[in-house]
């Protein structure tokens, strides 16, 4: 081929490569050609499915399945058609998967039922100085300090312990006076004088000792009116003080406070009163129980977390204001519909949970949920009892429902569900009332109609005392009740006529 390209001139040549040129040409044109003749059939095929769809409700794109559109065109998200949404296609239940692609996804289940939430918040702590148990050290009369006992601040006393001697010079005159009063026999001055003393903060024991003795006594010992520690003391021998001074404050820690920081999110699970228990790295062995005393009413703005007040027990003095804690706090349990932790998908606009359908489908359900504890979420709103949710795969379902568009089941329409359920398994009787005790109630009621219940006498759970308040034995009531697994259960009560 080299040897005959060689022996061509260089005219020949030129004819040659025109010529290979315009064979490549006319190759390339026939092919565009038949592409365009594939494309167009392939968009009559398009065009013809769209036709098959005798009511279409509205175009969509797949990848932005939640966009709507009137008209057919092109996505103006992607280069790509918009998608018909056929009205046969909402009555799909869902998702459909293969029965025997459910295994090879991983998808697993569990049943939304009633059970009790038992949470525990466990949270950081400190100790701390009882305030409510502060005592402040004042004289009632002004002098020199004689003696102070060797006090330091931090110190521990105990109520009754010695503090400072005061030498009051003003009493000491008083004293006299009231000594030679005495003496003259003259009561009505004597009690005139015991006034005047007291009204210069003696004391009536300090009085009655003067009177005793026939002596005066000048110098008064200020003592601790409480136990505690020492934390703040300014008095020292030799200074003056007046009247009403502030020498010392006492603080005491038994009981002793605990200060634990609960998030703001966690707010509505405390409450006063509601039991605690500490953990402290002093004494790790050991659990100290004690109860909530006060709630804070201001959060704090770099941790976001209110402060819980508890108390507890210190008769030993072993637990020391500043020691850190690891604190459990046990709101009340309470029943509820509960469904596994992971089943929850939040998207941070709302929560969804996706519900397996009669049909073999999935369907995605919006809830509202509450506490979580134990790897159990509490279901408030969205979801009716016995109905299955995916715990395991539900993010592709998730996905796949988005791309088909479907639209989440909304709160509102289990709520009406549920509504029209309760009203429907709610019974109501006439009865009179035989007996009442703790918890429950025997009535000798007439016939339920819907249960082919026979008039009887029967014992009746009650939701709590204030349910029968004003109501005694004899009393002809109209109630309703429900029917639960530890039997019926009283949820309105009251005389019959009113």
């Amino acid at each position: 081929m080299g040897a005959a390209w060689d022996r061509l001139s260089p005219r020949q040549k030129s004819w040659t490569m025109a010529a290979t040129v315009a064979l490549i040409s006319v190759t390339a044109g026939y092919g565009l050609s038949q592409l365009g003749q594939d494309g167009a059939g392939t968009a009559e095929s398009s065009g013809t499915s769209g036709a098959e769809c005798e009511d279409v409700l509205y175009w969509y794109d797949p990848m932005v399945p939640g966009q709507h559109f009137d008209e057919p065109g092109k996505s103006p998200f992607m280069d790509m058609e918009l998608v018909p949404k056929c009205a046969g296609e909402e009555a799909t239940a869902g998702v459909q998967i293969d029965a025997g692609l459910v295994q090879n996804f991983g998808i697993r289940t569990a049943e939304a039922e009633y059970g009790l939430l038992e949470p525990e918040i466990t949270v950081t702590g400190v100790l701390a100085y009882n305030e409510r148990d502060v005592a402040i050290v004042q004289p009632r009369a002004g002098g020199y300090v004689q003696r102070t006992y060797g006090r330091a601040p931090d110190d521990v006393i105990g109520r009754g312990a010695p503090l400072a001697d005061i030498l009051v010079p003003e009493w000491g005159g008083a004293q006299q006076e009231y000594l030679a009063v005495l003496n003259s026999g003259d009561e009505e001055l004597a009690q005139a004088m015991r006034e005047r003393m007291r009204l210069l903060g003696m004391s009536p024991g300090l009085i009655s000792s003067v009177g005793r003795s026939g002596r005066p006594h000048s110098t008064i010992t200020v003592t601790a009116p409480i136990g505690g520690a020492i934390t703040s003391l300014g008095v020292r021998p030799g200074m003056t003080v007046m009247a009403g001074q502030t020498l010392a404050e006492i603080t005491g820690f038994s009981p002793i406070w605990l200060e634990a920081a609960v998030p703001e999110t966690q707010a509505a699970n405390v409450r006063v009163g509601q039991p605690v228990s500490a953990n402290l790295t002093a004494f790790p062995d050991e659990r100290f129980a004690g109860r909530i005393i006060a709630i804070l009413p201001s959060a704090q703005d770099a941790s976001r977390t209110i402060t819980v007040r508890a108390q507890l027990p210190n008769a030993s003095g072993r637990l020391k204001p500043g020691m850190f804690a690891q604190v459990s706090l046990t709101p009340d349990t309470r029943r509820a519909l509960l469904v596994p932790s992971e089943a929850v998908i939040r998207t941070g606009r709302r929560t969804i949970v996706m519900v397996r359908q009669d049909e073999g489908g999935f369907m995605p359900a919006e809830v509202r949920i509450g506490r979580e504890a134990g790897g159990r979420t509490e279901v408030l709103a969205g979801l009716s009892a016995g109905e299955q949710v995916v715990t395991s795969g539900q993010f592709l379902l998730d996905s796949e429902a988005s791309l088909a568009g479907l639209d989440v089941r909304p709160i509102e329409q289990v709520s009406r569900e549920q509504a029209d359920e309760d009203e429907a398994t709610t019974f109501s009787a006439i009865g009179t009332i035989e007996k009442i005790a703790d918890g429950s109630v025997t009535l000798r009621h007439g016939p339920v109609p819907r249960l082919d219940w026979p008039a009887m006498t029967m014992t009746f759970r009650t939701k709590s005392a204030a349910q029968m308040r004003g109501l005694e034995k004899g009393d002809r009531v109209r109630f309703t009740f429900i029917q639960e697994d530890e039997g019926p259960r009283i949820e309105t009560i009251g005389r019959a006529g009113q």
